[in-house]
Parts: C-alpha cells; structure tokens; sequence
C-alpha cells in the first residue's frame, strides 16, 4: 500500500479543526503523511495542531512565521510533497471515511493523474443544505462532458479540497502565479494538469462541505448580488483579462498550441472591453472558447460580452420581475 501525502492549510481554524482531523486520521486508506502548515494563527489551532502530532506520528507540521495568505500556503505545503500521489485538505471539513480509498481505486481504474470528486454542501451543525456540490454550482453536465483541458479552461470545475493528484506535474505547477487576483491554487493545479495528464471523475460525495460564513472559499458567487448588467459584464471581464494575462507571463508552463490559444483568448477579451454596448468581431473565437458550455450558459455570456445593449433591458425585465 503506497503512502501518500495530505496536505492541511490552517489559518485561525480552532472552531472545526478538530473534526477534521479526526476525519482524516480515521480514513480506511491509513498509509499517509498528514503535512501541516499554519498561516500564523491567532487562535487555539498551532495548540491543536502539536497536540494532535504528539499522539499520531503520522503529522508533520510547519508554524508560518508571518501571514502569506491560502495560496502561498498551499505553494509551499507542495514543496513538501515527497510521495508520488498528494491530496489536498480545508481545514473545516469532514471527509467521509473512505474519501482516499475511492479515489486511489477510481485513480488506478481510470489510468488518471487526478481525480476529483463532488461535495455535500452542509451548514456549520453539519445539517445537509445540498447533496450535491456540483449540481448546486450547475457543474455535471460539463464535469460529465469534458475529460480534459476544456473541462477548467474557462472555469474552475475541480474543487480543491476533493483533489487527488500526482507528483510528477508539481515542476510545472510551481510557483504558484502570484499576480493574479482570481487564480487559486487548485484551479492552477487543475488547470496544469489538465495539459499534461488525465483528470477522472468520481461522482460521489465524499466531503461534508461546511458553510459557516466564514469559509475563505465557499459557494457564493460574486455576480449574484449585483444590479446591473454592467457590472456583472465588468467583473466576468476582468476575471478573463486576469486570467488569461497570467496564463501569458507564464506561457512556458502551456504546450504551445495552448499559448496560441491563451494569447487569442487575451487580446479577444482585451478587444471586447472596448466595446460597451456591442461587438461583432470575433464570434466564431468566443464559440471555439465556449462550445463546450451549456446552451444558456453560452447565451448568457455571448449576450452580455458581445450584445449588452440587448442584456441591460432583458436584466431589468428580470429583476423587474422578481420583485
């Protein structure tokens, strides 16, 4: 049985920890080093945290001397990756018992270099709000459709707490970007070796998915609460513009058919923010990057990137209506 590495980012976690770590030392799949890294937490955590490692050899933990924020902390909770297959872990979570021991088997059946699974979406008591991670975030049919880069290209599809990936791609994962404001580490991750490898997916869900109001990531989104057209437009353009920027400083980490593509990707969207109430250039570029979309997924961002003089009067009709 090979061992593997779980890599836990704290920060402040004392409230949940606890059940977390019970959660993760109690696994069926026992053959793991536990990797800690604590972000200068405030709190009873780096108490809990030698606690726990004085009673299970199997920890091994790392106390930041100052604060460098999740993504950093997940950088250099890879740096200390030695085994060939590492998992990633939040720190308020409760992995069901068998979460390793599935993905390892769905990872050996698939012939995969990562493999994700879904999420139950639960409240701070552990109450179920939702079954399923990925049909709330309207992700399966996408997850079921792609099996490779187009699966994170546009979006992140593969929630890092679920992940189970291989070693080998960590050269090109590492460093983490850090110019960017709307990269994750395992988007990036995702993102890296889905150019590479094979992502598998396991549909089930084996993490009570905590939201307690304060989750660093959790399952709101940001276009939600907004009341205008324009601004919804503003930010799905400024997500792209820093994405794709960011995927161009770092061309080197992409085969080059990729870079071609990330660069069209960049000026299209560059071209675009120009445009404030209609584009026509470029349609045939925006279908090869959302083809895989759904229809309404497809429509709804064509409209509002290329014909907000058409969305701004059809989003007022709709909040019209909600009221």
């Amino acid at each position: 049985m090979e061992q593997i590495d779980i890599l836990l980012a704290t920060y402040n976690g004392e409230k949940y920890l606890e059940e977390q770590l019970n959660s993760i030392l109690s696994q069926t799949y026992s053959n793991f080093r536990l990797i800690i890294s604590d972000d200068c937490s405030k709190d009873n955590t780096r108490a809990i945290i030698e606690e726990y490692a004085k009673n299970d050899s199997r920890i091994e933990y790392y106390f930041q001397e100052k604060n460098i924020g999740l993504v950093k902390n997940f950088e250099f909770l890879l740096t200390k990756v030695e085994n060939e297959v590492y998992a990633l872990s939040d720190q308020d979570d409760v992995w069901l018992p068998q979460k390793i021991e599935k993905s390892l088997e769905k990872m050996k059946q698939e012939k995969a270099d990562l493999v994700f699974t879904d999420l139950e979406i639960v409240d701070k008591n552990l109450k179920t709000i939702n079954k399923s991670f990925n049909d709330y975030m309207k992700l399966k049919k996408k997850i079921n459709k792609c099996h490779n880069y187009e699966l994170v290209y546009l979006y992140n599809c593969v929630t890092g707490c679920t992940l189970l990936s291989k070693k080998k791609f960590l050269e090109k994962i590492l460093p983490i970007p850090n110019e960017s404001k709307h990269i994750c580490h395992d988007y990036w991750i995702a993102l890296i070796v889905s150019m590479y490898g094979k992502i598998a997916y396991l549909d089930k869900s084996y993490i009570k998915y905590r939201q307690h109001g304060k989750n660093q990531v959790g399952i709101g989104k940001k276009s939600y609460n907004m009341k205008s057209l324009d601004d919804i437009r503003n930010l799905f353009l400024e997500v792209k513009l820093d994405v794709f920027g960011t995927s161009v400083k770092n061309k080197d980490r992409f085969p080059k058919v990729i870079q071609e593509l990330n660069s069209k990707a960049l000026n299209y969207f560059e071209m675009v923010k120009s445009k404030k109430n209609a584009n026509f250039k470029g349609w045939g570029f925006f279908h090869k990057l959302y083809k895989h979309e759904s229809f309404s997924y497809y429509m709804l961002n064509f409209i509002i990137i290329n014909l907000p003089c058409i969305g701004r009067p059809l989003f007022a009709l709709k909040n019209l209506i909600k009221r």
